[in-house]
């Protein structure tokens, strides 16, 4: 007997992703104050605003603040991807920084991307774009769902 075709998961948009961030993540996540731009199945946009809480003495952006940035927007688009938020885990996340991030940029531009779903593994990538559109970060990324 043939298998009956998965029904298409239906899209998810912006908004229902920006309920997603306040609802299911953890308070000093939400604190970060990203805000969903974009998204379509298995990619999201993200602005992530710079602000003083997130600037080290150097006078630039954490790293930690751009990691948890990234990992952050991964989930978004694994959601975006699935039709909808489903438990799952940080198995793997590198980074390369690439150039700084001034307290001055105003906010930092995340595009995550779904490269590979699986049945219980997805692999993506993170760009993380300044203002004038260089990159800041570049983050490789596998999850599991659970």
């Amino acid at each position: 007997m043939p298998h009956a075709p998965k029904s298409p998961t239906l899209p998810v948009d912006a908004a229902q992703l920006q309920d997603l961030l306040a609802t299911t993540f953890a308070p000093w996540v939400q604190e970060l104050d990203l805000v969903v731009r974009a998204v379509q199945p298995g990619e999201v946009i993200v602005a992530l605003p710079v602000g003083a809480r997130h600037v080290h003495a150097g006078g630039v952006m954490c790293g930690q603040t751009l990691m948890a940035a990234a990992d952050t927007a991964m989930v978004l688009a694994i959601s975006a991807q699935l039709g909808g938020f489903r438990p799952m885990t940080t198995v793997q996340l590198q980074t390369s920084f690439l150039r700084p991030v001034p307290k001055d940029a105003g906010e930092v531009t995340l595009v995550a991307r779904v490269l590979k779903p699986g049945r219980n593994l997805f692999f993506g990538e993170i760009e993380c774009l300044l203002p004038d559109g260089k990159l800041a970060a570049h983050a490789t990324t596998t999850y599991a769902l659970l």
